[in-house]
């Protein structure tokens, strides 16, 4: 029997008839900056679904990595919902939204953000750990997604000793350990030089795609974009 590759277009026919994983409902955001008070975001809306991958584009400044945050419940909006899996992370406590992030959203960041004082094992095992899984348990599984990114020979090296893209699979390993539902990446190829970039943003839609996770992509790279099924622009405070 074939096999037939699935298409950018194809995927985002399918995640449509989806609910949306991930709903951004009139998202307004402000910053006080020297007395005065700096809109960011001014309404926005916008849903991803299981299997669909949405790049955000725009100038630096206009509010793309806000609105990631925002969407992690990282920080809270100052008007607006966040859904994620039907659930309002603004009706939840800290610790319910503490909760929500360690076990249903892998974060990727431009700068990696992993711990120097732990090899790569325990840096990708973290958020089992902070889970409650025991350390053995916690490497036992954080061993096949090193292999699966292609570092599992450097398990037992420190950050200092990892390449960018080597740290970038790390990062990338870390955020799916935890088979998280949702995928949040902020400029994941930002440190990188172009070759290693495509390899790296190749890994990381392979393996979301795969999984069949959703992912919310920040980019300010058009070819970065291009891997996604739907790009929209930031730019005034809204997305178009």
């Amino acid at each position: 029997m074939g096999i037939t590759a699935t298409t950018p277009r194809r995927t985002q026919l399918v995640a449509e008839k989806r609910e949306p994983m991930l709903s951004l409902r009139n998202l307004r955001h402000s910053y006080a900056l020297g007395g005065q008070v700096l809109p960011v975001l001014r309404g926005v809306d916008v849903d991803v679904r299981a299997g669909e991958i949405v790049a955000i584009v725009g100038r630096s400044g206009s509010g793309k990595s806000t609105l990631l945050h925002l969407a992690g419940g990282l920080a809270a909006p100052d008007e607006g919902e966040v859904w994620l899996e039907g659930q309002s992370l603004s009706a939840m406590s800290a610790r319910g939204r503490a909760i929500a992030r360690r076990q249903r959203v892998g974060f990727v960041f431009q700068a990696f953000h992993l711990l120097p004082g732990l090899d790569v094992i325990e840096n990708v095992a973290m958020p089992l750990l902070l889970n409650g899984e025991s350390r053995s348990r916690a490497r036992d599984r954080a061993r096949p997604i090193l292999d699966a990114v292609g570092i599992e020979d450097r398990a037992l090296h420190l950050p200092s000793e990892l390449s960018g893209g080597e740290l970038q699979r790390a990062a990338i390993a870390r955020a799916l350990v935890a088979e998280p539902k949702l995928v949040l990446a902020d400029e994941p190829t930002g440190n990188l030089d172009s070759t290693t970039a495509e390899e790296i943003i190749d890994l990381l839609v392979s393996r979301v795609r795969g999984a069949g996770l959703g992912m919310m992509l920040v980019t300010h790279d058009p070819l970065i974009a291009s891997h996604a099924d739907r790009v929209l622009t930031m730019a005034d405070g809204l997305l178009t």
